[in-house]
């Protein structure tokens, strides 16, 4: 596919002079080097966009008063502790 759509921006020119030092290492052209990089950093950006969770602040408030409560012991879960106990066996 051909690109259509084009971005321009302005650099100090000392900057433009990495950059292009940089594209020339990479055996590129600047064009191509600067496209590549920006693609890379915007597709990393919505990856760790994608993998954070977010909830209403309301419901966060809930969830860290409820990890500062004080434990209630569930009956289930400590019959099952002590069943394990008699049942796996540590080596």
């Amino acid at each position: 596919m051909t690109a259509k759509a084009r971005l321009e921006f302005r650099v100090r020119p000392e900057r433009r002079a990495r950059i292009e030092a940089a594209a020339r290492l990479a055996e590129e052209p600047v064009s191509e080097f600067v496209r590549s990089a920006a693609e890379e950093r915007a597709d990393r950006m919505l990856r760790e966009h994608d993998q954070q969770t977010r909830v209403p602040s309301a419901y966060f408030d809930e969830l860290l008063a409820a990890l500062d409560a004080p434990a209630v012991p569930d009956e289930a879960l400590a019959r099952g502790a002590e069943r394990a106990r008699h049942v796996v066996t540590r080596t």
